[in-house]
């Protein structure tokens, strides 16, 4: 009976990897169901020269404010009157908590108080004395959803384009690559990190992906030096550090002559040759000691609560304005996730970045620089208008919702002082023109003149986009 079974077996193995597989691989070439081959169009370039837009650009540059966590748009800029009406009434809809253990039905209505700010009338909270200065150039998305209320999946769908999926190029690995840089001198796509260390999912966040390294957001030290042996010692300088450049230029070039199409030799040289050209660029680039009383007061440099996150926003604004193309700040950990302390949590974090972004557009605006700039503030998800229980009042917080929440751009080709789509009367989940973040990326690809279809990097033999040929579409309504 053994025997009888292994017979069987083996028959079945042979006649499917033989004669059985090709007769179906005939059928189904007559019935049309079979997989084309994919068809790579594109050969993909390994170098940051600028490249043409598909169609006339309004934004030349970025700088991305990312703000881990998940800012309480109920408490910062989606002002819910009901929410405050029901206050500790049960919710009655149906809500998917991050915390079980911790969770509660019970509406929390927003301890802060809202007022129309600007010529727009846009109710920002109290929160965002500053913020409230610039409502008139924001165009503040209240209709954004992730769907998912994780930090990290949320984290991956904005800067990579599919919820929790690690291993793909980030928004500012695309956009250089797409668009190249404006300037040879310094790395196309820079990370300022923050001195407390790295934010929630760590280099993910700004990570080139499938693509070459030279795609990589280039991370400057939160302090001074903010760029390790940028000068040579004194008796390597001049003509020696020439000699030693150009021998080192002609070695690897012999090398990369040998080792044709490796993307990662490519890109070491790359650096290497950038690292010279930097030496002055960079040292130009990162001394604010010029710069005026009143513009480091605009970005609350003066001021030890501000001082830090004021000076990474004023060298975000010295890096576009030198052909860096896109800039992207970040928080160590994720100092928006307000699951308790709400009142005192965000109350700090405001007060920390406040002034210095308000500083920041204004900034941009006075010099000419915001019609060419786009600024984004955001995070990955927002928080759920009920209660996450820790007994006293006080205590109170929220956890985490990808439902609904709030994000704002600025300048770039965007309308200022226009608040677009809404959640419902609780601010729980998107009801109104919702905008998920491959919507975003379709956007601000758009804005920068790129068809986000068209711009393709192959990999795994399949020409790869920033949305991942995802539902997605660009949000017209927000263009001027």
């Amino acid at each position: 009976m053994s025997q009888s079974f292994d017979d069987r077996r083996t028959w079945l193995r042979h006649s499917g990897m033989g004669i059985g597989a090709i007769a179906l691989d005939w059928l189904l070439k007559q019935t049309g169901t079979q997989a084309a081959p994919p068809v790579l169009k594109e050969k993909p370039h390994r170098d940051l020269l600028p490249r043409p837009t598909h169609f006339e650009p309004k934004a030349k540059a970025m700088i991305s404010l990312f703000q881990h966590g998940g800012p309480s748009h109920m408490d910062l800029c989606d002002p819910k009157p009901e929410l405050t009406k029901f206050h500790g009434t049960d919710y009655q809809g149906d809500i998917h908590f991050s915390f079980v253990n911790q969770a509660s039905k019970k509406l929390l209505g927003s301890p802060f108080s809202f007022a129309p700010r600007g010529e727009s009338g846009i109710e920002l909270s109290e929160l965002l004395p500053h913020t409230s200065g610039i409502v008139d150039d924001l165009c503040l998305i209240r209709s954004m959803h992730t769907g998912a209320n994780g930090h990290e999946v949320s984290i991956r769908y904005f800067h990579g384009g599919i919820p929790g999926i690690l291993g793909r190029p980030t928004l500012g690995s695309w956009l250089t690559y797409a668009l190249g840089c404006e300037s040879q001198n310094l790395p196309a796509f820079m990370v300022l990190s923050d001195p407390g260390g790295h934010p929630v999912d760590g280099v993910t966040n700004w990570s080139n992906g499938f693509m070459p390294a030279m795609f990589q957001g280039t991370v400057l030290r939160p302090k001074e030096p903010r760029i390790f042996n940028l000068q040579p010692p004194v008796h390597l300088a001049g003509d020696v550090q020439r000699q030693n450049l150009d021998l080192l230029q002609e070695v690897n070039r012999m090398h990369l002559a040998d080792h044709p199409g490796e993307p990662e030799l490519e890109a070491r040289i790359a650096s290497y040759e950038l690292a010279a050209r930097m030496q002055l660029a960079a040292t130009d680039a990162l001394d604010i000691s010029k710069e005026t009383a009143a513009t480091l007061a605009m970005y609350g440099i003066d001021e030890p609560d501000t001082r830090e996150y004021g000076t990474r926003c004023l060298l975000a604004r010295r890096l576009v304005e030198r052909g860096v193309r896109f800039v992207q700040l970040f928080h160590a950990g994720q100092p928006w996730d307000n699951h308790d302390n709400i009142k005192t949590g965000l109350a700090s974090i405001c007060k920390k970045t406040d002034k210095p972004v308000a500083g920041l557009v204004t900034d941009l605006k006075q010099r000419g620089l915001l019609d060419s700039t786009l600024v984004h503030w955001g995070g990955e998800i927002g928080r759920l208008p009920v209660t996450q229980d820790h007994g006293a009042p006080e205590r109170a917080g929220r956890d985490h919702n990808g439902q609904g929440f709030s994000i704002w751009l600025a300048g770039g080709g965007v309308k200022g002082g226009i608040a677009y789509g809404k959640t419902d009367e609780f601010g729980h989940k998107a009801v109104e023109n919702v905008v998920t973040p491959n919507d975003f990326q379709a956007t601000i690809m758009h804005l920068f003149g790129l068809d986000y279809q068209r711009v393709t990097y192959p990999y795994n033999n399949v020409q790869q986009v920033l949305t991942a040929n995802r539902p997605s579409h660009v949000v017209t309504e927000l263009l001027r």
